[in-house]
């Protein structure tokens, strides 16, 4: 498969979440994430699907020392790195659990999030619902999730960017997740407080690669028959020597209980 056969391979997940968070559009979003979560002292939040403990830091600060964060993730390995980067944050605790059955008690938290978790999960209703359970009536859910079926990648050849960008979506659980945010908040009788697009968008190759997968995917894309080996190659060369513009929508939903 010629120079397409070596990007195959998946990315660390704990160095994918790190490299993601650290690119500008991950640093605007978080911060307003918590901002607009309005986690404040003496709260008690949980961070569910907390993977390696990428703002756990961030909400122990928000909540300070009255306050407490529970990070959840059912990966022990996720779980570990935690530990190792909040090791001197006491007012973080760290849980083995699933999403669909919080290691929580009824009513028990002031503000509960995820970060791009229920694009993942196998029942987005049931999740919600169990995080509707945990939240203290009041309480604020904050989920920051993608739309990948608004993944579109400019080049002069539209149909193998669209093929690139549908076979992204694909790979996806719940490809429309962002959009329904709202909908299934209010399906587990919570109120929505507010729904805010916000654009990612990315310039340059590199970053793009890292984030999309473009060589990645594009391999895969032809190993499953998807795109014509010659195509992809051609589309990746035209995209590295630039100008690169590729993006989606992603959601930024908080809703009360």
């Amino acid at each position: 498969m010629g120079e397409l056969t070596t990007a195959v391979t998946a990315p660390d997940n704990i160095t994918y979440m790190d490299t993601a968070a650290g690119t500008a559009v991950g640093l605007d979003y978080k911060r307003r994430f918590v901002a607009t979560l309005d986690v404040r002292h003496g709260q008690t939040v949980a961070d569910i699907g907390c993977g390696p403990g990428t703002d756990l830091a961030r909400l122990a600060d928000a909540v300070g020392v009255r306050g407490s964060v529970v990070g959840i993730d059912r990966e022990a390995r996720m779980l570990d790195e935690a530990r190792r980067r909040l090791a001197l944050r006491p007012n973080v605790e760290l849980r083995s659990g699933d999403i669909h059955d919080l290691p929580l008690e009824d009513a028990s938290v002031d503000r509960a999030r995820v970060d791009r978790v229920l694009q993942h999960v196998l029942d987005p209703a049931k999740a919600m619902a169990e995080v509707r359970r945990v939240l203290r009536p009041g309480g604020l859910f904050g989920m920051a999730e993608p739309d990948w079926d608004t993944l579109a990648v400019s080049d002069d050849d539209l149909e193998t960017s669209r093929r690139f960008a549908g076979f992204v979506a694909g790979q996806v659980r719940n490809t429309t997740i962002g959009r329904d945010l709202a909908r299934l908040c209010v399906q587990a009788g919570m109120r929505v407080r507010s729904v805010d697009p916000i654009a990612v968008l990315f310039r340059d190759f590199g970053t793009a690669d890292q984030i999309l997968g473009l060589r990645r995917n594009t391999a895969r894309a032809v190993q499953a028959g998807r795109l014509a080996e010659s195509d992809g190659e051609a589309w990746l060369e035209r995209l590295a020597s630039g100008p690169v513009v590729a993006g989606f929508t992603f959601y930024l939903v908080i809703a009360e209980a």
